[in-house]
């Protein structure tokens, strides 16, 4: 284990030196390659932030207008049914739009049953086997210039309620 440590450590400096060794001997110009590459980098994110500001406020709007509370009524009785606890129903909708949002209600969930419950260790094991599916399709297929997704939209969702699934079964087997 030592040894994987310290080669994690000179990985980034490697890499520097590695790409400034190649840009030398091919007789490239680095910098004007980074700074194109920087510029690039700039002009797709001021391609994609209205994108990331509208998935931001109706996030913010859900959460403060008490629907995601009413949707986990809704859905509650359906999820008991799927032995999935109902509490976290609000966390599942949120984490497919946005990361951020849904660190609030773990943070939240945490604080209501504490981090070590069975709701706090499902909560843990939801956020890191999700993806933000809504925030993710938009920002890349956005940013690409992907008019046509074809079936990412249905794989992302069947990836997100396996992911919901297993996370609910470990949570048990915990």
């Amino acid at each position: 284990m030592g040894i994987v440590m310290y080669l994690s450590d000179f990985c980034i400096p490697l890499l520097l030196f590695y790409m400034i060794g190649y840009g030398l001997l091919t007789k490239t110009d680095i910098y004007k390659e980074f700074t194109e590459g920087a510029k690039d980098g700039f002009q797709v994110t001021v391609g994609i932030l209205p994108t990331l500001i509208g998935l931001m406020t109706g996030v913010g709007m859900l959460r403060a207008s008490g629907f995601l509370e009413a949707l986990a009524g809704w859905i509650s009785p359906v999820a008991e049914i799927l032995s999935f606890p109902g509490e976290l129903v609000p966390l599942v909708v949120v984490k497919m739009f946005s990361s951020s949002a849904a660190t609030g209600l773990v943070l939240d969930i945490f604080k209501e049953y504490g981090p070590d419950s069975y709701l706090g260790q499902v909560t843990s094991l939801i956020c890191s086997s999700t993806e933000t599916v809504f925030y993710t399709m938009s920002v890349y297929f956005m940013a690409a210039g992907v008019k046509k997704t074809r079936y990412t939209l249905a794989g992302a969702l069947v990836a997100t309620v396996t992911g919901v699934a297993v996370s609910t079964i470990l949570g048990g087997m915990l």
